[in-house]
C-alpha cells in the first residue's frame, strides 16, 4: 500500500494474551495479507508542553483531543524519510494528517522553521505547533509491529504491536531502540482500523475467545507510568526539571483553546480522506 497522508477511521484496541493472539492469527489467514511495511519497528516521538498538557487532556477522554508526533519506520539517518503527524480524535473518530520530511528538516521545524511546503495539512500541523506553549519532544515510544489489510478491502487493517518501549532520553529517531517496557511478558496490542463495519469472521472469533476492547493509549499509558514513579505528593502532574527556570507551577491550569472541529470543517476534506 502506498503512503497515505490523510486518514479518517475508527481505531479499536485489544490487549491480547498469547492464546488470544494465536486464535486471531489462525482465523485471519484466509482473509488478511501483510501490508507494504510487513513487520517493522515503529518509532514515535511525541511533542508536548513542559507540563504534558496534550497527554493529560487525552487521558481525561474529552470529546475532542489531539496529539502531535514524529514517526519513522525503523531508525533513520539525516536524509531518511520521517512523518510529522497530527492525530485528532472527535466523537470516537480518528482523523490523522501527516507530511513526509527528512529528519534534518523535521529537527529544523521543531526549532521553529516553517514546514517546507504549503497545503491544508501543513497549515493544520503548524497551527497546532503554534497553539501550545513551548512545544518540544517529550517522550519516545517504539514497538515491533506487524500490519495486515483485508484481501477484499484494503481500508480494513489489523496491526499487532509487541515490545512497546518508552523513554525520555535520547529523544531522536536515529539512536538505538531501547526503553522501559509498557506491556507484560507475552502481551500483544491489537488494533482494528476501519471506516466501516468489522467483518463477520473477526466478530465471531472475538466473541468466541471472549476478547474485549481496551482503552489503551501508548503515550497515555507511558505517562501514567511516569507519574507513578516521579509525581510528588499532592501534585496534579509530574513536571520535569527545567535548567535555569521554574517551569509551570502545579496549581496553574493551562487550557486547550483549540475549538473542536465541526461537521462542516471535517466534511471539507471528505474527498481527500482515505476511509
Amino acid at each position: 500500500m502506498a503512503d497515505q497522508m490523510i486518514f479518517k477511521r475508527y481505531e479499536l484496541k485489544y490487549l491480547l494474551s498469547p492464546e488470544m493472539d494465536r486464535a486471531i492469527r489462525i482465523a485471519m489467514m484466509e482473509h488478511m495479507v501483510p501490508d507494504i511495511y510487513g513487520r517493522n519497528t515503529n518509532l514515535s516521538l511525541y511533542l508536548d508542553t513542559p507540563d504534558f498538557l496534550l497527554v493529560r487532556r487525552s487521558i481525561e477522554s474529552p470529546v475532542y483531543k489531539e496529539k502531535l508526533r514524529i514517526r519513522s519506520y525503523g531508525t533513520v539517518g539525516p536524509e531518511d524519510k520521517v512523518f510529522v503527524e497530527l492525530k485528532k480524535k472527535y466523537r470516537k473518530v480518528v482523523y490523522k494528517r501527516r507530511v513526509a520530511l527528512t529528519e534534518d528538516e523535521t529537527n529544523a521545524w521543531i526549532k521553529g522553521s516553517c514546514l517546507p511546503a504549503d497545503s491544508q495539512i501543513v497549515r493544520e500541523i503548524d497551527y497546532s505547533r503554534r497553539l501550545y506553549p513551548q512545544l518540544a519532544p517529550r517522550m519516545l515510544l517504539s514497538y515491533d509491529r506487524q500490519a495486515f489489510y483485508a484481501k477484499e478491502n484494503q481500508d480494513f487493517r489489523l496491526t499487532f504491536d509487541r515490545n512497546i518501549l518508552w523513554r525520555m532520553e535520547d529523544l531522536n529517531l536515529h539512536s538505538p531502540v531501547r526503553g522501559r517496557p509498557l506491556l507484560k511478558d507475552g502481551q500483544v496490542l491489537m488494533e482494528i482500523k476501519t471506516g466501516a463495519a468489522i467483518p463477520l469472521w473477526l466478530v465471531e472469533v472475538l466473541s468466541r475467545e471472549k476478547i474485549y476492547r481496551s482503552s489503551f493509549s501508548k503515550y497515555g499509558r507511558a505517562y501514567e507510568e511516569l507519574m507513578r514513579k516521579n509525581k510528588p505528593g499532592r501534585q496534579a502532574y509530574w513536571k520535569p526539571p527545567i535548567p535555569g527556570g521554574q517551569g509551570f507551577l502545579p496549581e496553574q491550569e493551562l487550557r486547550n483553546s483549540l475549538p473542536a472541529p465541526t461537521e462542516h470543517e471535517e466534511r471539507r476534506h471528505d474527498n481527500d480522506i482515505a476511509v
